[in-house]
Order: C-alpha cells, then sequence, then structure tokens
C-alpha cells in the first residue's frame, strides 16, 4: 500500500496541474467544486487527509474523474496494479478501509473498489454527479446498503444495482463480524460540462 503521505503529495500535484492548465484561481476551483478554499490549498500541499467526497466534487469539477486523481501511471493502455499499491481513500475508525483498485480515464469513468468494513463502521456518501450507477457484491459478512431513505442487508453473495447519484452509504451491522465488498462505480460525461 502507497504511503498516505506519498499519495496525498500526488493528488495535490494533480489538482494543481489540472486547475492551472484550465487557467483557474484557487478561488476558481473552490466555487465550482463546493470545496472551501482553504482545503483546496491544503489537498494541493498535499497535506490533511481529504474525504472520499471532497476528492469526487475536485475531480467532477475539473472534469477528470476520481481515478485520474489518484492514479500513478496514466499513459499504459494496459493498467496492473499489484496488491497493496493502491490508494487507501478511506480509512473506517476500527480500521476498516476502501481502497480504489482500477478506474478509467474521462468522459466515461469506472472505479473499482475493495471496501473492507469492522463491525459498527459505516460510511456515507453525498450524491454523486448525475447519471451515476453504482454496482456492490458482498464478498464477506454482511452489509446495510443506504440508498437515500431505503436500507438493504445484504449477505455474502449477494449484489446490488443502485443509483450513485443520491445519497447513499455502507455500514457493517454491529453485531455482525464485519464485511468486505467490491464495489464498481460509473460515472457518464464526467467533464462534459466543464469549461476551461
Amino acid at each position: 500500500m502507497k504511503d498516505t503521505l506519498v499519495v496525498n503529495e500526488l493528488i495535490g500535484d494533480r489538482v494543481r496541474r489540472h486547475r492551472t492548465a484550465r487557467g483557474w484561481t484557487l478561488d476558481e476551483l473552490a466555487e465550482r467544486s463546493g470545496v472551501s478554499r482553504r482545503m483546496v490549498i491544503t489537498i494541493e500541499h498535499g497535506e490533511g487527509n481529504p474525504s472520499i467526497a471532497t476528492l469526487l466534487r475536485l475531480s467532477d469539477a475539473l472534469g477528470v474523474g476520481l481515478p485520474v486523481l489518484v492514479d500513478v501511471d496514466q499513459a499504459r493502455t494496459t493498467t496492473v496494479t499489484r496488491d497493496g499499491d493502491a490508494p487507501v481513500l478511506w480509512r473506517g475508525a476500527r480500521g476498516g478501509r476502501a481502497v480504489l483498485v482500477a478506474g478509467t480515464h474521462p468522459p466515461d469513468v469506472v472505479e473499482l473498489w475493495d471496501w473492507s468494513m469492522q463491525p459498527g463502521e459505516e460510511h456515507r456518501s453525498e450524491a454523486h454527479s448525475a447519471g451515476t450507477q453504482e454496482l456492490l457484491l458482498v464478498r464477506d459478512g454482511a452489509v446495510d446498503l443506504h440508498v437515500g431513505e431505503r436500507v438493504e442487508r445484504l449477505a455474502v453473495g449477494d449484489s446490488a444495482a443502485f443509483p450513485g447519484d443520491v445519497a447513499h452509504g455502507y455500514a457493517a451491522p454491529a453485531d455482525g463480524d464485519g464485511c468486505r465488498f467490491t464495489l464498481t462505480v460509473f460515472q457518464p460525461g464526467v467533464g462534459a460540462g466543464v469549461a476551461s
């Protein structure tokens, strides 16, 4: 697994490069993304620990998709990520984690995630860009899937397809043994409405 500091520095560099390539000021990126100017500065300096939601807001505003901000090498046609080399973009209070193991580039961005959660951990996500769809497959334990006001308990081998453009979340039941699931996120047309 890449060191968090190195990953944050790479992300910060990519945010800065994409922002300056568009001729945007820090204030413009902050306004377009809904992320505070102070947080944009912190991220560009490779500091702090930005949430997945913050990184998604920035990548959507920049029109590049999350994989572009966190991928180490974008030039290859076949990208292999070795076990332990993918960035951990969420850490639960009890040891859970979300790893972005693979992703494609705009305009139609697909992300492949490996999630593990300890009992009682949860992650809530705000709505992603319009048209986003998610697919989830439970590999271990049970997952409480929250989509809008609806909650579904999924067991090993269960899967779900749901809209990612509404508030949603994932949780490991407190009375269980934790969980592990694979998540695929499809964001069509990323960057289509971004003006430089």
